[in-house]
């Protein structure tokens, strides 16, 4: 090989990487979504939060204004720094970690945009959210992104797709799955709720069973990890007697009607007084 030959540096994998994604950051995006300029094909935005040895925690974001046309992607940079400093007045601790973008996979001139956010951090992280929903579901992927050289001389930028942890309190996934329903007319409600809850639960201790089941007839492989998992949640559940149940359960039940027979009765005082003020002042004029 030549002396004055240049070398081809192609960057290492980022597979290490994990990208904790909160609920209220997917609602923002699909919020920022619905409310696009007509015409728009796509919205991007600032990703907050903090970088730690764990990983990247994407807690918060908002939308910033831009324009792509013929390749090239104007950043309203003004309302970026902007937000920026409003939010960092709110939450001290939040940083820039990275931008948001609707869609599924990354696009030739997404690299100018990473180029853009590599300005307020080392690495930016690239989040891709399908809003349309193209396979049904609401595909997320996380990028990180390497510089590709050739010698001293930048090329091009190659992203690299890391894992995303989605996981939220059972309120927020039943929000989330209501995005998913394209034709969603009405919230459901707290009895509903608990009963997708219920459902799930049932499907999984299903899909336990069926697995303990395979292990034990030595029709599948055990796994220690697993198992593991399995023993740390059952001692977690408290042992309970068929009576001592019945009547924990009655309590709450109880204690749920009392406050739901409160509450009605000041709805009912508050109700009332209203209209005999509205007749006293009526009576007044």
């Amino acid at each position: 090989m030549s002396a004055n030959a240049a070398v081809l540096n192609m960057p290492g994998s980022l597979t290490g990487s994990v990208a904790r994604v909160h609920p209220v950051v997917l609602f923002n995006i699909c919020d920022s979504y619905i409310r696009r300029n007509e015409g728009q094909e796509r919205v991007i935005g600032t990703l907050l939060g903090s970088i730690g040895e764990n990983g990247i925690e994407v807690k918060n974001s908002y939308a910033v204004p831009h324009n792509e046309s013929q390749g090239q992607v104007a950043v309203d940079i003004e309302f970026h720094r902007t937000m920026f400093e409003l939010h960092h007045r709110v939450n001290p601790k939040e940083v820039i970690v990275g931008w948001y973008s609707t869609g599924d996979g990354v696009g030739s001139i997404d690299a100018l945009i990473q180029d853009f956010y590599g300005r307020d951090c080392a690495n930016p992280l690239h989040l891709t959210v399908d809003t349309q929903m193209v396979d049904e579901t609401l595909s997320i992927k996380a990028y990180l992104s390497n510089t590709v050289t050739l010698g001293d001389k930048p090329l091009a930028t190659a992203f690299h797709q890391i894992q995303v942890d989605t996981r939220m309190a059972e309120a927020d996934r039943i929000g989330v799955q209501m995005l998913k329903e394209r034709n969603t007319e009405t919230l459901p409600s707290d009895i509903d709720g608990l009963q997708v809850s219920v459902k799930r639960l049932q499907g999984m201790l299903g899909e336990v069973t069926e697995y303990v089941d395979a292990v034990l007839e030595e029709k599948a492989p055990a796994n220690k990890t697993i198992g593991r998992y399995l023993m740390d949640t059952l001692a977690a559940v408290p042992r309970l007697g068929e009576e001592q149940f019945v009547k924990l359960f009655n309590d709450s039940v109880q204690d749920v009607l009392l406050v739901m027979y409160l509450a009605n009765m000041t709805k009912t005082q508050l109700m009332l007084a209203d209209k005999l003020s509205t007749n006293a002042v009526a009576q007044y004029y």
